[in-house]
């Protein structure tokens, strides 16, 4: 699986909008709406990295309202999950 975090700029007055349509392109698993330069996140999951120019250059980019983005690829995740397991003795 791969993932890219993608940096949305959007005009102002249409972020609830804009995430939505980007939340309704297959491929995008979640949108955030946050603070600071950007205006959201979107996570990306597809099974090939060319799917990613499929969804991020080809549609997402294409919605009404995104005026730029930066795509960030994940190389490996992290989660409290992960880290407990990695710790883990076995010792249940």
């Amino acid at each position: 699986m791969i993932t890219a975090i993608v940096f949305v700029k959007a005009d102002i007055d249409r972020i609830p909008e804009v995430a939505e349509g980007i939340a309704a392109i297959d491929g995008v698993s979640e949108v955030y709406s946050v603070t600071g330069q950007i205006d959201l996140v979107a996570l990306v999951r597809v099974r090939h990295h060319d799917q990613v120019a499929d969804v991020v250059a080809d549609r997402l980019n294409k919605v009404a309202g995104v005026s730029s983005t930066e795509t960030h690829i994940a190389f490996r995740a992290y989660s409290r999950h992960d880290l407990e397991s990695a710790f883990s003795l076995g010792l249940d």
